[in-house]
């Protein structure tokens, strides 16, 4: 079996040479292979939790740093972080509610006998530990005697020692299987995440509507589908996503899946959106702000709906959805591809060639592949846990992310 560092080694090269590209695919990769080193990570007995935390922490950083574009690689890391978090204060939680049920026992079971001094010491000492883990707290319950040393563990010694230990190991061995347990729905979730998004089709998309999308992205095409399924009539109006094209994809896919599609260029957006009913699109990644990163031109797409007041729909799964703001120093807003996509080089040599002498090339080019939308452009976000209003996002990051780990790479500085 190998160990964890090849695993990693291998995932970040397969990142840093864009051998894996797409948000679900680089979610789903990274959750597995997060669960790999949660299986295979050795656990000390004294709070496994941390140790696995920290474990977990180092490789995410190093995911982040071979392609800080994917920021569904961090998503998943933070989740898988927020997933031992909650799954370990679940186990200390099940310890002292056991804890606090057989001391609730034993008083109901000596509440006619005379009460001694110092257990009844002892019981609230415990009580006040349950509520609040403050050794200050605790030594404020207790007599000025000293209490007897088998008030939690058994008179042998030996055998509490070795209780005590089984009890530790038991609880790491809990830990991992409740922290497997939990990334293999994860796991689940990001796979079933367009079936799910797609179901919500049929309460937006209504008869003879034209809706309009850009470029191609696979949560679209399933919710677009869904609707045609659902009975629903209505036509696709696809603007083809220059320079690479892939809208020309999107509507080869949706004719052959029974849908009506128009192709139209990029640059007729705004000629064509008044015509338009609704704007749905698929994006990279949903910020903490309620704004979206998307394919390049969407933020026209975005401005033109918001000028003809049509709604701009986005569908995505919740595993896109990022905890940073669009103005923090580690989000990579913006890709910068190749050239070759516009402009063949052959045709413009003489005037990108930089030459034997030092001079600056006459013709430049810059091709990015991302846009940012902000969130007062976006009427609604439709994940598979239902539609959410953009300033709605802070809910969805409390429920989902713990705000020790939104800055990975910070903490690791640190």
């Amino acid at each position: 079996m190998p160990d964890i560092e090849v695993l990693v080694n291998d995932f970040v090269a397969k990142l840093s040479k864009r051998k894996v590209e797409g948000s679900q695919a680089t979610a789903r990769l990274t959750a597995e292979l997060l669960r790999s080193v949660v299986s295979l990570q050795r656990l000390p007995p004294i709070n496994p939790a941390a140790v696995l935390i920290e474990a977990v922490r180092g490789i995410g950083v190093k995911l982040i740093a071979a392609n800080p574009v994917e920021l569904a690689v961090g998503n998943i890391v933070r989740r898988v972080l927020h997933i031992i978090r909650e799954e370990d204060l679940s186990l200390l939680a099940s310890k002292t509610g056991d804890l606090d049920l057989s001391a609730a026992s034993d008083d109901e079971g000596t509440i006619d006998h005379d009460c001694d001094p110092i257990q009844s010491a002892a019981a609230a000492a415990a009580k006040s530990f349950l509520r609040s883990p403050s050794l200050h707290a605790l030594l404020e319950n207790m007599p000025d005697k000293a209490l007897p040393s088998n008030i939690y563990t058994s008179s042998s010694g030996g055998d509490s020692e070795e209780k005590s230990k089984a009890d530790k190991l038991a609880r790491t061995r809990k830990l991992k299987h409740d922290v497997i347990e939990a990334i293999n729905i994860l796991i689940e979730d990001i796979d079933t995440c367009h079936e799910l998004i797609a179901e919500q089709a049929v309460e937006h998309i209504h008869q003879n509507e034209v809706i309009l999308t850009l470029g191609s992205s696979r949560t679209a095409l399933e919710f677009l589908c869904a609707a045609k399924e659902k009975k629903r009539s209505f036509r696709v109006v696809v603007a083809e996503g220059a320079p690479r094209y892939q809208g020309h994809a999107l509507a080869k896919e949706l004719v052959g899946r029974g849908l009506q599609a128009t192709v139209v260029t990029d640059s007729a957006i705004f000629a064509m959106i008044s015509r338009v009913n609704m704007v749905i699109v698929g994006v990279h990644a949903m910020m903490a702000n309620g704004g979206v990163i998307a394919p390049v031109g969407m933020n026209m797409v975005a401005l033109a709906a918001q000028k003809h007041a049509v709604p701009f729909v986005v569908v995505a799964g919740i595993h896109k959805l990022c905890p940073s703001y669009p103005h923090n120093p580690e989000v990579c807003l913006n890709d910068m591809r190749s050239p070759a996509e516009l402009l063949e080089f052959g045709q413009f040599s003489n005037c990108m060639d930089f030459g034997m002498d030092s001079r600056a090339p006459l013709v430049q080019v810059v091709n990015p592949g991302f846009d940012y939308v902000s969130a007062e452009l976006v009427s609604l976000l439709i994940t598979d846990i239902g539609g959410h209003n953009p300033s709605y996002m802070y809910r969805l990051i409390s429920d989902y992310y713990s705000a020790d780990d939104f800055d990975l790479q910070g903490r690791q500085r640190k």
